[in-house]
């Protein structure tokens, strides 16, 4: 019985702390179809912009002098964009994903990745999934994440917190589930540490894509 008691009390506490930590993450209004409010990041916002999957997020205390467009390997029509924001005076972040790369049927040639130093995906079975890892000076270590039937993109943010741990909550755009977003906290190092999003590409949404998709397919 005092055993049980000592194991109560550790659930109890590790709850404790867990939403201690993570007392400064809002749930906006509430209600389905509500993402998270990070501080300091407006977004993560997802348009389709012709053929290609616009992901953008503007982080204000990231200051850079000059931005530009960098090729993501392996994804030969996407690119990742960063700029200064003129309203917020921080940072856009802009990633390109071309569906025609998505849909295009090169999952067997990525190798299969977990998050950035080794931890596992969270809300993925294996853990893994195969994925492009590339490093922008002004950005630090991010991956994009391509599976049968996930999209996912890691974007580095030091400031997340919660060391050591991982927070996954719901994705919606539209009003309609779309996937995950995690918090990742630092590891044990004090590195990778970012924001993790996982979208669902179920069937429906494969069709709808490769609709679009074909329209631009050249």
């Amino acid at each position: 019985m005092k055993s049980f008691s000592k194991r109560f009390l550790g659930i109890i506490l590790g709850a404790m702390l867990l939403f201690g930590s993570l007392g400064f993450i809002s749930c906006g209004t509430g209600g389905s179809g509500t993402n998270i409010s990070i501080p300091g990041v407006e977004g993560p916002y997802l348009l389709l912009e012709g053929d290609k999957l616009l992901i953008t997020m503007i982080f204000e205390t990231l200051q850079i002098e000059g931005g530009g467009r960098f090729p993501i390997p392996k994804y030969k029509n996407s690119y990742l964009e960063i700029s200064p924001d003129l309203q917020s005076g921080g940072t856009l972040v802009a990633y390109y994903i071309s569906l025609q790369d998505v849909l295009g049927g090169k999952v067997e040639q990525l190798d299969p990745q977990t998050l950035p130093g080794g931890r596992n995906l969270p809300g993925v079975a294996s853990g893994k999934l195969p994925a492009s890892a590339f490093t922008v000076s002004a950005l630090g270590n991010s991956t994009v994440y391509l599976g049968s039937s996930v999209f996912g993109l890691f974007v580095p943010m030091a400031s997340v917190g919660m060391q050591g741990m991982i927070a996954t909550f719901r994705f919606y755009t539209g009003g309609n589930r779309a996937g995950n977003i995690s918090l990742v906290g630092a590891d044990t190092e004090g590195k990778n540490s970012g924001i993790l999003l996982l979208l669902d590409l179920n069937t429906a949404t494969k069709n709808y894509l490769k609709t679009v998709a074909n329209k631009y397919k050249e």
